[in-house]
């Protein structure tokens, strides 16, 4: 799907609904149609276009992680002591399969993985620490740093302006 989403032309449409997807994926057809200035039926026919692209790989939605009592975010460097790809695959699957990692990057150079962690406290980055590092033998290095504000956080894309010809 990466691929047809590569070759697949975006006009000016297709720009203003991905950009107010971003920003309300909660929008009825009716209504992303209408800020779009575009009919429904054309709308809902270019979303499943763009979804069939893999252009939107999904929707949901953001939640607040200090009010769901998720408040400690650590960004995580990991160095693994060998890197052959079975090595690499065996982490990344660990650390994909912990609820607590919620993204992890493959980085080079330095470190092997980049991941971002939500967690309650410290104590609880202290048990995923102990579950996913320590008991980890091919673990070389970890380096945390904690976040002490957060002053911007954007999932969305920045978009490309429409060309001249849409």
């Amino acid at each position: 799907m990466a691929e047809i989403a590569a070759t697949l032309e975006l006009d000016a449409t297709d720009l203003r609904i991905l950009d107010q997807l971003q920003r309300d994926a909660s929008l009825t057809n009716q209504a992303l149609a209408t800020v779009v200035h575009t009919s429904p039926a054309t709308c809902l026919r270019r979303v499943k276009r763009l979804v069939d692209a893999g252009v939107i790989e999904r929707q949901v939605a953001l939640l607040s992680p200090q009010r769901l009592g998720a408040g400690l975010t650590a960004i995580v460097e990991v160095t693994l002591d060998r890197q052959g790809a079975e090595h690499l695959q065996a982490f990344e699957a660990r650390a994909v399969a912990d609820a607590e990692v919620r993204q992890c990057y493959r980085v080079t150079p330095g470190p092997d993985f980049l991941l971002m962690l939500q967690v309650a406290d410290m104590p609880a980055y202290h048990a995923l620490v102990q579950r996913l590092f320590t008991q980890d033998a091919n673990v070389r290095n970890v380096k945390a740093f904690f976040s002490v504000h957060r002053a911007k956080f954007e999932p969305g894309l920045a978009l490309p302006s429409p060309t001249l010809s849409s």
